[in-house]
């Protein structure tokens, strides 16, 4: 289902994502699911965090440039081509995934995707009986 995602802007310097990860953690806040890409002057940190909008609020108090941003979190089999079966279905639509990020767990593989239109995409999913994932589940995790 959709889910608020944090992503939050990092220098590339040692011990930055650790400050991130030090001021959730004092929140008590639980980091899901992470992905972490970079290039020459910054990262970005896009995270699934058990309390989006209080994630957001520390984080900028702290002086982080975060934000929210909404994605679709689901279940596949965690089987060769369960992917593809999954990314044609979207394709077919003309929907285009702008990124992904996944986590497995012995024969489920949680999937984010970031859409370029986000409802079309839900529909598609939900049409072809694809297990989405709404947020009090994948905090579970």
């Amino acid at each position: 289902m959709i889910v608020k995602q944090l992503s939050v802007f990092l220098e590339n310097k040692t011990g930055r994502l650790n400050d991130v990860a030090e001021i959730l953690g004092k929140a008590e806040i639980n980091m899901t699911a992470f992905s972490v890409a970079d290039n020459f002057d910054f990262g970005m940190l896009r995270v699934i965090v058990s309390e989006p909008e209080k994630a957001l609020e520390v984080l900028k108090q702290q002086k982080f440039a975060a934000s929210l941003t909404d994605v679709i979190c689901l279940h596949a089999p965690n089987t060769p081509g369960a992917l593809s079966a999954i990314l044609n279905i979207l394709a077919k639509e003309n929907i285009y995934i702008e990124y992904m990020y996944a986590f497995s767990e012995n024969t489920v593989a949680n999937i984010i995707i970031r859409p370029d239109h986000l409802s079309a995409a839900v529909e598609a999913l939900q049409k072809n009986k694809i297990e989405l994932i709404a947020a009090n589940e994948l905090y579970k995790f």
